[in-house]
């Protein structure tokens, strides 16, 4: 029962901006997409929704 629960309740999680940029810089492909991508973060060029 609590398995239908959990299921339920994660399909209404809105991801937190703290997620959406860990799961941005999850995606680089190395280094320097992974340093470009930080920079981008700091200088608030990326907008997540």
């Amino acid at each position: 029962m609590f398995s239908t629960i959990k299921k339920l309740a994660s399909a209404f999680h809105i991801p937190s901006n703290a997620e959406l940029e860990e799961a941005y810089l999850n995606d680089a492909a190395d280094g320097y997409d992974l340093e470009y991508r930080m920079r981008q973060i700091d200088r608030g060029n990326v907008r997540f929704q």
